[in-house]
């Protein structure tokens, strides 16, 4: 039977190789369709989003207009389902209590979404929807299934233009806590630290006060550089 990717019940890391890094997640859902596409059992990727912002995007002014429609619509269709209950169990057999029902509904609707709003007048004018948008999505695939799916975006050249700072400690290859990881673009050789041990601060020159060590004779200090006073 072929391995299920099944969502544990625990918040847990992440884990696998990482095979490409997008900018948006569009273009990451893209990369997963090509491979279920060639026949890759994508129940062995998984998308990773890193960075997180929420973004709050304002769509609009706040008025009573507004709010007395958005209360007469939603009172509305309270009603119509009330109605229809009445109608279908009324055992009248007119449409009369479903009009009555909805004309309750937008009544009490209006009442209550203009109430509530002039009690919070002056705090939140405007409407708005929030969304949770991350800067980078990462690829990640199991391990011994990684080398393949790689093949099949390279193939189809999806393996993506963004690249991931610093990845999660559930990755193949995690990153030591509080050391970033250097920026490597795509198609390029990571680079090698340098060799040989690190250069040290240069010592300060001579400013003629006696120093620990120095032969002072009377009262001037002697430096190795300058002859000794008879």
């Amino acid at each position: 039977m072929p391995r299920q990717n099944v969502a544990p019940k625990l918040p847990t890391l992440p884990r696998g190789d990482q095979i490409a890094a997008y900018s948006t997640y569009l273009e990451a859902q893209k990369a997963v369709e090509a491979l279920s596409a060639a026949g890759f059992p994508v129940q062995h990727v998984t998308i990773v989003g890193t960075d997180l912002k929420m973004v709050e995007r304002v769509t609009g002014r706040l008025t009573y207009s507004r709010v007395a429609a958005a209360g007469v619509a939603s009172g509305a269709w309270f009603g119509l389902f009330v109605g229809l209950l009445l109608s279908l169990f009324g055992g009248t057999g007119t449409a009369l209590p479903l009009f009555v029902a909805i004309g309750i509904g937008a009544g009490f609707g209006l009442l209550f979404s203009v109430l509530s709003y002039s009690l919070t007048r002056g705090k939140r004018d405007f409407t708005s929807a929030s969304q949770i948008v991350a800067m980078s999505y990462a690829l990640l695939c199991d391990s011994d299934r990684a080398g393949e799916a790689g093949r099949i975006l390279r193939e189809k050249n999806l393996q993506g233009t963004a690249a991931v700072l610093q990845q999660p400690v559930g990755y193949s290859a995690p990153v030591q806590a509080g050391t970033p990881a250097p920026y490597v673009a795509p198609g390029q050789p990571a680079a090698t630290p340098p060799s040989g041990p690190p250069a040290g601060p240069t010592p300060p020159a001579p400013t003629g006060e006696p120093k620990y060590g120095v032969r002072v004779v009377d009262g001037k200090p002697q430096y190795p550089t300058q002859p000794p006073t008879p």
